[in-house]
């Protein structure tokens, strides 16, 4: 697979390359990242053939939007994709506090508002930061705990802004496939974001949400391929899953992987970024990324080839589901 390959979300006409670029780490998610090195890093990106970019406000409270806008104000509007959300408002504070994600934000805090006139007025927020006049695809993010609210507000948001050609696609981005599965049961979502909740190690959306999607023609963009760093990382001391210190049967689980990884000399990372896309609903796949060099990196990882019998290996060790497709 190529990652400047495409595949379609739903039966929007809107086609995204394979790989993506996940906006959290050019905001400086856990370190920081310049202003320059986040332009080049977009810059490269797009130069390398590649059109699909995720951001949202609560990434660095506004900052990932805003670095994106310098970019991608620049080109033609036509060439590239780029999704965000709604269901977080940015509210002025001179001391924000960035809860220790964030390296650097601007004076603003986040509020959780998934109601109609909220969703309406994060997006107008959001072009202003962007500089832009459309974004292609918008998201509830996280609704975890406001699903009602959610679907009662930003979700009859979201359906007028696709009946109206504002935008082209309407989905929601979760860490967790449970209400992504009840969404794509009760509504009409084009597509979905799901976190860390369908990669190497975690095959929580294999059960529900992937074969609902499968039969109801959502797409499915995969967000956190590494698990929050552990499938980049490896087994190491300090290395995090889901955004904590990964606990002792997830770090036993990825030696194992890597020892199936050494005997096939298939690199940990490359197996991370290449299994989701196998599934038939996995339209694409975005690693966050803070350098050139690591745009570059996930090219030769994608590419990288990997023999069948390393899946088939994982397969008999229990590593994977034996219903999980893989590559080839």
């Amino acid at each position: 697979m190529k990652p400047t390959d495409t595949a379609e979300i739903r039966q929007t006409g809107l086609k995204i390359t394979r790989l993506g670029l996940g906006g959290a780490p050019l905001a400086g998610l856990f370190s920081g990242v310049s202003p320059e090195q986040a332009t080049a890093t977009i810059e490269s990106h797009l130069d390398r053939g590649m059109n699909f970019m995720d951001t949202a406000p609560m990434y660095a409270h506004g900052l990932s939007e805003l670095r994106m806008g310098r970019v991608l104000s620049k080109r033609n509007r036509d060439t590239f994709v780029l999704a965000t959300k709604v269901g977080r408002l940015l509210e002025p504070d001179p001391k924000p506090d960035s809860g220790g994600l964030w390296n650097e934000i601007p004076p603003y805090r986040w509020v959780f508002d998934f109601s109609y006139d909220a969703a309406m007025r994060s997006l107008e927020e959001s072009l202003k930061r962007l500089n832009l006049d459309r974004v292609d695809i918008l998201h509830i993010h996280d609704p975890d705990n406001h699903y009602d609210e959610a679907m009662r507000g930003a979700y009859r948001a979201l359906i007028k802004l696709r009946s109206e050609g504002v935008v082209k696609a309407i989905g929601a981005g979760m860490n967790q496939a449970e209400m992504l599965t009840r969404f794509a049961r009760e509504g009409d979502f084009d597509c979905f974001l799901l976190a860390g909740r369908y990669t190497l190690i975690d095959h929580t959306g294999l059960k529900e949400l992937l074969p609902v999607c499968v039969e109801k023609k959502i797409s499915i963009i995969v967000g956190g391929p590494y698990n929050s760093g552990i499938l980049a990382t490896g087994a190491v001391e300090g290395a995090t899953f889901n955004y904590i210190p990964a606990p002792p049967e997830i770090m036993e689980k990825v030696r194992r992987v890597e020892g199936v990884c050494a005997r096939h000399h298939v690199p940990l990372n490359a197996a991370a970024l290449q299994f989701p896309l196998a599934h038939p609903a996995i339209a694409a796949v975005i690693p966050g990324g803070r350098s050139p060099a690591e745009v570059e990196e996930n090219l030769r990882l994608i590419e990288h080839p990997i023999p069948s019998d390393f899946w088939q290996e994982l397969r008999t060790e229990k590593l994977i589901p034996d219903q999980a497709p893989t590559p080839g």
